[in-house]
């Protein structure tokens, strides 16, 4: 990795991304999860993935926001009514619920483009393979598997057009039939170079003794020193949300929009957890000049 917090410890970067997914579904407040957005869209932009994020982004945004205009069509607890909708309330916590919902569904997606950026298969492999080797593969394989997918319907597509293969082109009928035939091959591709892997791994014992790692990790000072301010951190959010920071309360009745003494320190120690990757890229590049 060629970013500071990249080069950090296996540990330290997946102590990170482990407490932003946690505390993206424990502090359900809209003011902690837009500050979330915006944090981890920064530290996505600062590594590099700025392009990933505008191509993933829309297909997101459609994700989140189908859960934010689904919740108040099925939901109708509350007790400030809008209006109504095909003989059905709709009321402002279904509303609210809904987009803070979607707040924190879009927190978890951005989180996972960032991960797959710095977590990297060895060191996931040097995490887990050791407990839980064969959890560790398929957890592995399946979070490179849509990726995977994606560039080879890309090749297929690419080579299929000079034999006037194309769902782009030709009536509806023509367009469905040769997108099943590009599904075909995908799903054939992928599943004969699945047997082969897995034939590969059992041929070389995969699993039957301890596994060693290619890449052996040691932890600095910098590492543990980051490890324990996110534990610190952590730990006072974890505290927050006992005594009912961070969480607004929505059904059955939204409560006031107050921001507390209490709940002003747990968000900013959120942030300060939240901003350790842009700190030490800063860091960094300080050093450096």
């Amino acid at each position: 990795m060629n970013t500071a917090f990249g080069s950090v410890h296996p540990i330290t970067s997946f102590s990170y991304y482990a407490g932003v997914i946690a505390f993206s579904m424990l502090l359900f407040h809209p003011l902690f999860l837009v500050s979330l957005l915006a944090v981890i869209a920064l530290v996505v932009i600062i590594h590099g993935e700025g392009k990933q994020l505008l191509r993933l982004l829309p297909y997101y945004v459609l994700m989140g926001g189908s859960v934010a205009v689904l919740n108040p069509l099925f939901s109708h607890r509350g007790r400030h009514i809008l209006f109504y909708f095909m003989d059905q309330p709709i009321t402002l916590e279904a509303i609210l619920y809904g987009v803070t919902m979607m707040l924190s569904l879009l927190g978890i997606l951005l989180t996972f483009v960032s991960f797959q950026h710095i977590v990297t298969t060895d060191k996931w492999m040097y995490l887990f393979s050791r407990v839980l080797p064969r959890t560790s593969l398929l957890t592995s394989m399946s979070i490179r598997f849509v990726p995977l997918f994606l560039r080879r319907l890309e090749q297929i597509t690419t080579v299929q057009r000079t034999k006037g293969v194309s769902i782009m082109e030709g009536s509806l009928r023509k367009r469905s039939k040769d997108g099943m035939l590009l599904v075909r091959v995908l799903l054939t591709w992928s599943l004969e170079e699945a047997l082969q892997t897995a034939d590969s791994m059992k041929a070389r014992g995969y699993g039957t003794v301890k596994r060693s790692s290619y890449v052996i990790y040691r932890m600095d000072r910098r590492d543990g020193y980051t490890l324990l301010f996110l534990a610190a951190m952590g730990l006072a959010c974890i505290w927050g949300w006992t005594q009912g920071f961070g969480v607004l309360t929505v059904y059955p009745r939204l409560e006031t929009m107050s921001f507390h003494r209490g709940e002003g320190f747990v968000y900013a120690c959120y942030c300060a957890f939240l901003l350790t990757p842009v700190v030490l890229e800063g860091m960094e590049r300080r050093s450096w000049k």
